[in-house]
């Protein structure tokens, strides 16, 4: 029978916004299903032949070996043959390596790019020697990885269908997908909606709303909002003063979730919650100041990672602070030269109203320490360009006091497949904040800002208390597609946080 190859490139697949399909588990494909089919190398196992047929197995042999495809991992191909019941076939390369779990994450996302072009109303996915495991973070991959927000479009094109892995013990790779998996993957999607939102729908109060929303009905939780006049009497500030120039009030939330023992001290996650951020008075450029709606993704990020702990009713203690404002430049907007009053004491000179991330997570932090005692804090922030510029869009910047909480992060960040890189925290960097006139200024401290950024954040820090500061700037947001992060919202930190936390309560 004729065998027809055709090549489909993976930036080809991986555009537009369009609905998902499910994912489900079940222990054979059925015929009329497309196969996507994961490949060490060039042979196709012998499980496959089996269920495809031996007609079917020499002409997609054959193809093979005149397309050179090798199996290396992150290389497809598709193939139409009449000599099987199941039409098309699709190969996804994973490599000899044994696989970690972002591999199979990334695998289960490249299954469900090829899913978007098939035209079978179900697409089973068969990998040999993959377990429950694997499968469960296969389907994760599968489910973030064709993610898209089509809220806006007038004529969204409709998919239908399912993504089928095929394992042996389907009921377990369900189980181990429904505990942990579903939960992630949802707290992933949740927050790249946030971050897709344009920011005259989604402000400090909606968010507060959406979020409330998400969280109702999930066990463990309980939910502070401090408005204005709250945060005014706890002395608040410099997240007051950020929001003053907005009809929009800045808010402060926090997520409680209790999943460990009730004096177990809880972990602290700590997000930038700027809902617009035109620069103040010291307003921006017009050139990609749209992607200022943002720059609340700290925030959402949080959000999501305690989202998908308590969903999944993780054994850990766990809290999210959102430190909302939108920073816009009226009359009654905060001026360079103020000086305003941090809720730890310190005053802080406004050097620039575009550093204002800085001072709402200065009153946040210093909040979680106040009230919670935290075994760990961790502020997430898209604070600095020059994060981007140090490192691309391949790591998040990190920065740590001490090694431990710098390596946990690390290793959190390697697992989940949300790389962090370690910058610098030298005595310099608490010089070059220092103000003529106040405790601290908030700009104009020189080369390297997204050092001394993270050092003004340091400077609201109680010595005693572990601390990891996690500059997003340059991640946030995909100009190119991956995997597991199309292009537009990333979502980034939500599976960092969520490994760093489970890690820490094996």
């Amino acid at each position: 029978m004729r065998c027809l190859f055709v090549s489909l490139m993976l930036a080809l697949i991986s555009t537009g916004a369009m609905a998902q399909r499910s994912v489900a588990f079940v222990e054979a494909a059925s015929p009329d299903d497309a196969l996507v089919i994961a490949m060490r190398d060039a042979t196709l196992p012998e499980s496959v032949s089996a269920t495809i047929g031996a007609a079917a197995s020499e002409n997609i042999t054959r193809a093979i070996n005149r397309t050179g495809f090798t199996g290396e991992a992150g290389l497809t191909a598709s193939f139409v043959s009449g000599a099987s019941a199941y039409g098309e076939i699709h190969l996804v390369g994973i490599g000899p390596s044994d696989l970690r779990r972002r591999d199979w994450e990334d695998f289960g996302a490249r299954a469900a790019l090829l899913a978007k072009v098939s035209r079978a109303g179900r697409v089973s996915v068969l990998a040999d020697g993959a377990d429950a495991e694997d499968f469960a973070d296969a389907a994760m991959g599968a489910m973030i990885g064709q993610y898209g927000f089509t809220k806006y479009l007038s004529e969204a094109e409709p998919v239908t269908g399912e993504i089928a892995f095929v394992a042996s013990s389907a009921s377990a790779a369900q189980q181990a997908y429904e505990s942990e998996g579903r939960h992630l993957a949802e707290a992933v999607m949740w927050t790249r909606d946030m971050q897709s939102e344009p920011a005259n729908v989604l402000y400090p109060e909606e968010f507060v709303r959406r979020t409330r929303e998400w969280f109702n009905g999930v066990g463990g939780v309980s939910i502070t909002v401090l408005d204005e006049r709250a945060m005014a009497r706890l002395g608040m500030g410099a997240i007051l003063g950020v929001g003053q120039g907005s009809p929009r009030p800045p808010r402060m939330m926090i997520v409680r979730y209790n999943g460990a023992a009730s004096g177990e001290a809880p972990m602290v996650f700590a997000g930038k919650g700027i809902t617009f951020d035109s620069g103040g008075i010291s307003i921006k450029g017009n050139t990609g100041m749209w992607a200022m709606k943002a720059d609340m993704t700290g925030a959402a990020v949080v959000m999501g990672a305690v989202h998908s702990l308590a969903a999944s009713k993780a054994p850990v203690n766990a809290i999210a602070i959102a430190a909302l404002a939108e920073n816009m430049p009226d009359g009654g907007a905060q001026r360079p030269g103020d000086v305003v009053r941090a809720m730890s004491g310190k005053t802080i000179e406004i050097m620039s109203t575009d550093a204002e991330g800085r001072l709402v997570l200065a009153d946040a932090v210093w909040y979680a320490q106040e009230q919670y005692d935290p075994s760990l804090l961790v502020d997430v922030a898209t604070l600095t360009g020059s994060v981007g510029g140090a490192l691309s869009d391949e790591y998040a910047g990190l920065f740590a006091r001490d090694d431990a909480t710098a390596d946990a992060l690390t290793e959190a960040g390697d697992v989940s497949g949300e790389d962090l890189w370690r910058l610098p925290l030298h005595p310099n960097h608490d010089k070059q904040i220092k103000s003529l006139i106040a405790d601290v200024k908030n700009a104009d401290t020189g080369s390297p800002g997204a050092s001394t950024g993270a050092a003004f954040i340091g400077a609201f820090i109680k010595p005693e208390t572990a601390w990891a500061h996690l500059d997003i700037a340059g991640v946030d947001w995909r100009a190119e597609a991956e995997p597991t992060r199309p292009i537009g919202a990333s979502g980034f930190g939500v599976r960092l946080l969520d490994q760093l936390a489970r890690s820490r309560a094996e």
